[in-house]
């Protein structure tokens, strides 16, 4: 039996979305065949666009394409919502909305969507609705392995609830109880990091400077904000998250950190960990269950969930590794497919999530690097992993690109940026010159399965943390010595590396491990700072040729920058991705005259525009026409040599911002 999993928004990519992209984000596809998953990969990593709300219809299109089927042979498709909230949906968004689709019964709607953005058409009887929280729940449930055990959802709204607590027997799920919007935990934090200069999406940016404060200095403070009951229960006092502005005024983003500011990302962290501690003690208690699995945005609190890992409160812990929005379409999917085969055997515990696209065959790699030959060279190695090895021993970073792409937000050995864990250096080096983000932000250490106990504590019983969703506590006798890796409170969010599940990975570390008697590897996602993690061979030349990256590994191939000159780029054509447009502005200026304004816009945020030069503009408005740069700039090319340099600089800017498209 196949059965879809869907997660995200009604919206194709070029289409404008009139509503905040705090709604249907993460989108998603995944296909599971008789209870096993067998392709996962959200939409941002095809659209590039970071937590993408748009239909995922080129998720769709590859996921068909990958399996060989059509979309008729699909048994049933599940959507991450449940009908009546769906429909509630559709009546609210149209009142008041001339732009809206008459549509109001979801059936109907979800078929206008697939027909809108793959000219498809789908057997009505073959939907379904899965409750958004439910969806959560089943993600986790049905990989955990666990027969029995106790469920937790946290995260900051679905279906006007933010979480729930389930009983999991099997592939059951008994429902104990609601946690009322009001409650969330999720939204706490958000309206918390606002007064540091974050916003949504930037929660681990802020679990990650907690370490650097006090949670003493302000806990008295944050205690006001909400109040624990003795069932379990608890209220959040979100009046009084104002009296935040007694510390002073808010940072703007941009603006330095200062000791306040690192206080209140502890204190914050703190209290966040003292409610689901309150929470999850007390149903542990109820139903005295031994196993925890848990799913939502919250459960990517890598830093709690370590702490519940070493509380003892259970004997094993599981976190669905895509535990966010997208993770629902994966929940969906199974949760569809064990309510039509509720005697199904239940899968054994999740092992690894390398389920999206696929690099291909090296010939086929040999061919798209071949396309970018005047800008990179490359060579096919003999040894891959320890050739790869002796570049990361002598201090260089490297790209490493590998079979099937992970499903969810970590990189994990396959869209990987690496290197030497042990210099404290590395991790500055890192954050400024290839994923250009703040200096405080920790890497994560990727570690041979076998070796884990030697530098890291972590219980007897759960030798296996695959998944970069656990931060535990580095021995102190070697902190030191990974300088790179290790966080200011003595910590890292480990990734343990089998045989079984990654060789090649396995094979790269152990390499490491000859030439230096360290089997641990800094791991990053192979991203820049403005895009999802790159996916395709194309994804990750340009992400290598836009940052300070050393060296990058694609399958068997291993790929050096060319020294080129700006002049080398006028032979690539330029493109507009589909949810790019151009917008010529005439103001009216102080001198009684108007003037002309020039923006890149997009069709996924009202509130972002960037300004261009009108010459810039010019250029981008014969963009896709199979053009190159040069064809494009010819009436600059022999009068003005400098206006048509600055015109280039201007557009590798905006290509390493992600804005337009360059290719040979």
């Amino acid at each position: 039996m196949l059965v879809l999993g869907i997660s995200g928004g009604p919206n194709l990519v070029h289409e404008n979305y009139d509503r905040s992209i705090a709604l249907c984000h993460d989108s998603a596809i995944v296909l599971v065949e008789d209870g096993e998953v067998i392709f996962a990969i959200e939409e941002e990593r095809l659209n590039r666009i970071k937590h993408t709300n748009k239909f995922p219809s080129e998720s769709l299109r590859l996921c068909l394409k990958s399996k060989g089927i059509q979309l008729e042979e699909v048994d049933l498709i599940a959507y991450y919502c449940s009908k009546k909230t769906f429909e509630m949906g559709l009546k609210l968004h149209s009142l008041g909305n001339d732009s809206a689709l008459p549509i109001i019964d979801p059936i109907i709607f979800v078929q206008n969507v697939f027909c809108r953005g793959l000219n498809s058409e789908i057997d009505p009887d073959k939907l379904c609705f899965v409750h958004h929280h439910h969806a959560h729940a089943m993600s986790a449930l049905a990989l955990s392995g666990y027969e029995s055990t106790l469920v937790t959802t946290f995260d900051g709204e679905g279906e006007n609830i933010s979480g729930m607590v389930f009983e999991g027997e099997g592939t059951i799920l008994k429902h104990i109880t609601d946690i009322p919007e009001s409650k969330s935990l999720g939204q706490f934090y958000d309206n918390v990091i606002g007064f540091l200069g974050y916003t949504l999406f930037d929660e681990y940016k802020v679990m990650g400077l907690a370490p650097y404060g006090d949670p003493e200095k302000y806990r008295n403070l944050f205690q006001t904000l909400y109040t624990l009951f003795p069932n379990g229960d608890y209220v959040i006092h979100s009046d009084k998250i104002i009296s935040l502005f007694d510390l002073g005024m808010p940072r703007r983003k941009g603006e330095p950190f200062t000791q306040t500011h690192k206080d209140i990302a502890a204190s914050l962290q703190e209290a966040l960990e003292n409610i689901a501690f309150h929470v999850i003690q007390y149903y542990q208690q109820e139903t005295k269950q031994k196993n925890l699995c848990m799913a939502g945005g919250v459960a990517h609190n890598c830093t709690l969930n370590g702490k519940i890992l070493r509380s003892g409160m259970f004997e094993n812990v599981f976190v669905q590794p895509a535990a966010h929005d997208a993770g629902c379409a994966l929940g969906a999917a199974l949760y569809a497919y064990y309510n039509a085969n509720p005697m199904a055997k239940k899968s054994s515990q999740l092992e690894h999530v390398y389920w999206g696209t696929d690099i291909g065959s090296s010939s086929s790699v040999l061919n798209q690097l071949t396309q970018w030959q005047d800008f990179i060279a490359f060579e096919k190695l003999d040894n891959v992993p320890e050739q790869t090895a002796k570049l990361l021993a002598s201090g260089y970073v490297v790209g490493w690109v590998q079979g099937r792409s992970e499903f969810g937000p970590r990189a994990l050995g396959n869209r990987s940026i690496l290197g030497d864990p042990r210099p404290e250096e590395n991790k500055t080096r890192i954050n400024k010159m290839i994923k250009k983000r703040e200096g405080y932000r920790p890497f994560a250490p990727s570690v041979l399965e076998e070796d884990v106990d030697e530098f890291f504590e972590v219980p007897h019983n759960q030798k296996q943390l695959p998944f970069m969703i656990f931060v535990v506590n580095v021995r102190e006798d070697k902190r030191q010595m990974l300088g790179a890796v290790t966080h200011v409170d003595g910590t890292a969010r480990i990734q343990t590396v089998s045989q079984k599940t990654n060789k090649k990975y396995w094979d790269l570390i152990n390499s490491f491990k000859q030439l230096t008697g360290i089997p641990i590897l800094l791991n990053t996602s192979f991203n820049n700072n403005v895009e999802p993690i790159v996916d395709s061979v194309e994804d990750a030349v340009v992400c290598f040729l836009t940052t300070g990256l050393d060296y990058t590994v694609v399958g068997d191939y291993l790929i050096r920058k060319k020294d080129v000159s700006w002049w080398n780029y006028m032979s690539l054509k330029l493109f507009l991705p589909l949810h790019i447009s151009l917008h010529q502005v005439k103001k009216f200026d102080s001198q009684e005259k108007f003037d002309k304004y020039f923006y890149i816009k997009n069709s996924y945020n009202q509130e972002f525009q960037r300004e261009v030069s009108a010459e810039v503009f010019d250029v981008l408005t014969l963009a896709n026409s199979e053009k190159t740069i040069e064809n494009l700039l010819n009436k600059y090319r022999e009068t003005e040599e400098g206006k048509a340099k600055d015109i280039i600089h201007d557009l590798m800017e905006l290509w390493s911002q992600r804005l337009i498209v360059l290719r040979p």
